[in-house]
């Protein structure tokens, strides 16, 4: 089927009417090592044919509270951005951040297994509404450091 790696780009609200809220901290995601003692590196954004946007991969679990029933309530988010996103709003209670998802990517799959099969979600974004901490600041020019008339 064409569809099997489609993302949908549906807005914020129109997926998420009650908004959502970050459950914990957002950590790196990464990768599998067959040696324990070797240094975690961090995934990125590709795939085994080298394609995607080679951004840093992030990972926050939230909670939807118009979900019906602890399986439709939570969700993993993965965040493609080269920094930690950040929430800009404080904590209503300890571990609990109301956010807003920037860039917001959906894709279904098949969750669980045996005969309790149901539809599940990918989860994707770029980053946090109102988040300034970096992660939508422009790069830095690497030539603005340099002083007038000297060459690299």
């Amino acid at each position: 089927m064409a569809l099997k790696d489609v993302w949908f780009n549906p807005a914020f609200r129109e997926a998420f009417p009650m908004g959502v809220f970050l459950l914990g901290e957002i950590q790196a995601v990464t990768e599998y090592s067959t040696d324990r003692n070797a240094p975690k590196r961090q995934k990125v954004d590709l795939d085994n044919d080298g394609n995607g946007t080679g951004k840093r991969l992030w990972k926050g679990t939230i909670t939807d509270p118009a979900g019906s029933g602890a399986k439709n309530s939570s969700y993993d988010v993965i965040f493609v951005s080269d920094v930690q996103p950040v929430p800009a709003a404080p904590e209503i209670v300890p571990g609990m951040t109301p956010i807003e998802l920037e860039g917001l990517q959906i894709k279904p799959k098949i969750a669980g297994s045996g005969e309790f099969k149901s539809i599940g979600w990918s989860i994707r974004a770029t980053g946090i509404k109102g988040d300034n901490s970096g992660a939508k600041q422009p790069p830095a020019d690497p030539g603005a450091a340099r002083p007038a008339g000297k060459a690299a």
